[in-house]
Order: C-alpha cells, then structure tokens, then sequence
C-alpha cells in the first residue's frame, strides 16, 4: 500500500442517543481512490464532516499526512492541503463560473491575478474553460458538479473528498465525471468518495469502505465489496443474494 495520507481511527459520533458514526477506521493512501459506500442513513457524509472539521468527533482521531488534525475548523483543514464537495450544490449564483473557482484560489492567499490564474487552470481541468464568463446559476447539474470540483481544486488539495458526483446527473453526464475523478488522480490528488451508483464505484474505487448504521462492516477491492454477503443483502438489495 501507498503512503498513508488519511488515517481514520475509531471515529464515533453521536447525536442523542443516535449513532452516526461508530468506531469507524481506515486509511486512504497516497494517490489511491477510496470509495466510501452505504445506504442513506449509514453516516457517509457525516463522517466527511468529521473528517474535514466542519463537525467534531466524540471519539476516535484523524490523521493526515502524519499529523493528528482531529476537529481542525474546515479553513485549517484548507491550508493543509483537505478538500471537499457537496452533495447540495450551492455556488454563487450571482457570480461568474471563473469568480466561483476564484473564491476557492483566495481561500489560500495569493493576489486576484494568482486567482484568475488558477481558475483558468482549473476550469479547464474540469472541462468548463468556456463557461468562465457565465453567471453560475445558468449552469447545468452536471456543469455545477464539475465547477464545484474546480472550486476546490483551486484550493491546492492534496485530498479531495467528493460527495455523490453523479448524483442528480443524468445518465450521458456521468462517463465525463468518471474520467475527471481519472484525470484529477493524474493530477496527483487523491480522493475519497462518496457514491451511490456501484457501477461507477466499481469503475473507479481501488478499494470500497461499506458503512451501515454508522459503522465499518466491509473494506476491500470493489469486485469483493460488491460479492460480500453484506453489502449484498443491506445495500444491493436481497434479491441479489443468492447470484
């Protein structure tokens, strides 16, 4: 295995006397894709706010790249190279495309020429160079995913964490998003993420993390992942137990 640049370590997190997360553990290495599985309800995007501080543990650690960033706020988090996305995307509907991705280049420092810069760059890697000059709210859900990436790309991320990338996409959309999160791997960021659709995980993850009920209940390649009597019966769906 790469060079461990996340470590989670028994993270939990309740609210009352719900669980959200329970013990939950597992390193996402240097350059890999990690994918990040379950049913609604089993606490992946709560542990993506646990994992880039926009939530504090009860229990349990983060690391990342050797240091111990548990409960860091989100713009710290940012400095040291940790990126996220949202699965409710809210650009900034009365800015252009190219001033949205700005925002993430100024999170950073740096003058407004650096940022202009970066957001050129940027929009290009994701395949929107030519909608920097539109207004954000004209943008298509799949135009929106992909300015969301750039945005955090702008912020130098050695770790993205992208929630949901096809959700809401339609179906011609969703083989340019794959080949992005292929092309942002080549860019050298490493990525966890968050997807519902087993055919796209399956293409993309080199290893799956199965959350059910806020806890771990199987790590592995996704070829593994999408046979294991578990994950069969709590997120394929029963039907598919006995092919």
């Amino acid at each position: 295995m790469a060079e461990t640049l996340l470590a989670v370590n028994g993270l939990t997190k309740h609210f009352g006397g719900v669980y959200a997360n329970r013990d939950v553990s597992f390193e996402v290495g240097r350059g890999e894709i990690v994918g990040l599985i379950g049913p609604n309800g089993a606490g992946k995007t709560t542990l993506f706010n646990l994992v880039t501080g926009f939530i504090r543990p009860d229990a349990g650690t983060v690391r990342f790249a050797g240091a111990d960033v548990t409960g860091l706020r989100p713009d710290r988090l940012c400095h040291l190279g940790v990126a996220r996305t949202f699965q409710i995307l809210k650009p900034f509907p009365r800015l252009t495309v190219a001033e949205n991705v700005m925002i993430g280049a100024l999170a950073r420092g740096g003058g407004i020429a650096h940022a202009r810069d970066t957001a050129r760059r940027c929009l290009a890697l994701v395949g929107l160079d030519h909608k920097g000059g539109m207004l954000a709210r004209g943008l298509s859900t799949g135009q929106r995913k992909r300015l969301e990436m750039a945005r955090a790309l702008a912020t130098s991320p050695q770790l993205l964490l992208l929630d949901e990338i096809t959700g809401g996409v339609d179906q011609a959309s969703i083989p340019g998003l794959i080949a992005l999160v292929g092309r942002l791997r080549e860019e050298g960021v490493t990525l966890l993420v968050i997807e519902h659709n087993m055919r796209v995980i399956m293409g993309l993850a080199d290893r799956v993390v199965f959350l059910h009920l806020g806890e771990k209940l199987a790590e592995g390649a996704p070829q593994a992942i999408a046979t294991h009597r578990d994950v069969v019966a709590l997120y394929l769906g029963r039907q598919d137990a006995g092919h």
